[in-house]
């Protein structure tokens, strides 16, 4: 008889399209899911050997499949999809997160830390083109190149430098201007040095700086934002987005910035109030402004304050992009997954962002308990109210303003909690699966 006959079939799952999906042996192995995209094939070769790749596609959690929400112990995400307390309460087995990019705004990472679940980023990924990309706009701002380009686009003929002139009215020299930089950490730096090769006097303000980080990069400090704003005839704005600077540009703090300056924004567009920036520009307080990230994504130049404001410039969240660091950031994302998995959970992670919210004695939600760290973060009390949007009161103030996100706030002195021990999770070598969970369709991954 052939033994083949014999052998019992494999279960179907119900609800699954197009049949079963071979996903070689049957053993467990550890689950990483791609929640907000289809797209795994840079990830695969740097995880298939030690983990099963989902991807689900969702732009929320209620699109997730419960396999993922139950079994999924690490995650990848892009900036399209928000993780709240509720949104990671829902993960069962969930340790380590990791956002393809490097702002964290989308992720509440004190509640991720407080479930046990690490949340990283890559930081290091696209620095030469964001800072490419300002310097970009700052040059299309001053020189008016995006708008006179579109003049000719549209038929207009300069017969004469009358037309030239009328055309070109604002266009500016750049040699003796003042540019300030709002956080000076790896583009804001990167950004400083090209400027200076333009003509730029350079000034920066980043309160979680040691004091000679001046000297080194041959820049002018300010230690307020106000400073900053009064002195600057270009803002560009290069720090990451939390509670405490949602709206750092607005209505205020605009009125604090030399009439007629520019601004530019390639970092979160939170950190604008598009309502107080369209009536500035509106006024004439601000020439122009140039912005690659917006608050509502995708930006609709139809709706909202801006539609009908002037001499503002609007790309897609484009600034971080070439083919070259698309490669590097999937790569350097897919290679933290892989840390946590064939290591320990925080130890052996690079880019750990909430460390500091590891609780000790943290509920009992996840299967295995995660590593706390000795020092907590501090509490929300630790800053003064009335920051959000630039309102100053004294030193809590300039520590409230988030600039970098290479560097932690001050924290208070460090507990000794009970020890526990950090995670490791499970390794096997089988062969690779890659396919989609969706809520409509679901796969076998073991």
């Amino acid at each position: 008889m052939d033994k083949r006959k014999m052998l019992p079939k494999r279960a179907r799952m119900e609800g699954m399209r197009g049949g079963p999906i071979a996903n070689g042996p049957l053993q467990s192995r550890p689950l990483v899911a791609l929640l907000d995209g289809r797209d795994c094939t840079v990830e695969m070769p740097i995880l298939k050997d030690v983990a099963t790749v989902a991807f689900c596609d969702a732009q929320s959690t209620s699109e997730i499949h419960e396999k993922v929400l139950n079994e999924a112990v690490g995650a990848l995400m892009w900036h399209t999809i928000i993780l709240t307390k509720e949104d990671l309460e829902k993960f069962k087995t969930l340790r380590i997160i990791v956002r393809i990019g490097s702002g964290v705004d989308n992720i509440d990472v004190k509640a991720a830390g407080e479930l046990g679940i690490a949340v990283c980023n890559v930081p290091g990924y696209g620095v030469e083109e964001v800072a490419d990309t300002t310097m970009c706009l700052i040059l299309n701002l001053y020189r008016r190149t995006y708008w006179l380009a579109n003049m000719v686009r549209e038929g207009k003929k300069f017969t004469g430098p009358e037309q030239v002139r009328e055309a070109a009215t604002g266009c500016a020299r750049i040699r003796g201007d003042t540019l300030g930089i709002v956080g000076l950490g790896r583009i804001g730096s990167a950004v400083a040095l090209r400027a200076k090769a333009f003509g730029f006097n350079v000034i920066f303000y980043d309160p979680y700086l040691p004091d000679g980080i001046e000297k080194s990069l041959g820049l002018t400090r300010v230690y307020t934002l106000q400073d900053l704003l009064f002195q600057s005839d270009c803002v560009s704005l290069h720090c990451s987005l939390n509670e405490h600077n949602h709206h750092l540009i607005n209505e205020f703090t605009i009125k604090q910035m030399r009439p007629g300056a520019f601004l530019v924004n390639t970092a979160r567009g939170g950190l604008v109030d598009d309502e107080g920036l369209a009536a500035a520009l509106k006024q004439g307080r601000i020439r122009a402004a140039a912005l690659d990230v917006h608050e509502n994504e995708p930006f609709n130049v139809f709706q909202g304050p801006l539609k009908d404001a002037p001499n503002v410039l609007c790309t897609p969240h484009a600034a971080f992009y070439s083919d070259a660091s698309a490669q590097e950031l999937r790569e350097m994302a897919a290679s933290e997954i892989r840390r946590a998995i064939v290591g320990r959970i925080p130890d052996c992670l690079r880019n750990c962002v909430n460390k500091d919210y590891f609780l000790p004695g943290a509920p009992p939600v996840l299967a295995a308990p995660a590593a706390p760290l000795a020092t907590p973060a501090p509490p929300a009390s630790t800053y003064s109210e009335g920051m959000n949007g630039g309102y100053y009161a004294g030193a809590a103030a300039q520590a409230a303003h988030s600039t970098t996100a290479v560097h932690d706030p001050p924290a208070p002195p460090p507990v000794q909690p009970s020890p526990q021990p950090a995670l490791s999770l499970p390794i096997n070598t089988s062969d690779p699966a890659n396919h989609q969970l969706t809520k409509q369709e679901s796969s076998d991954v073991h």
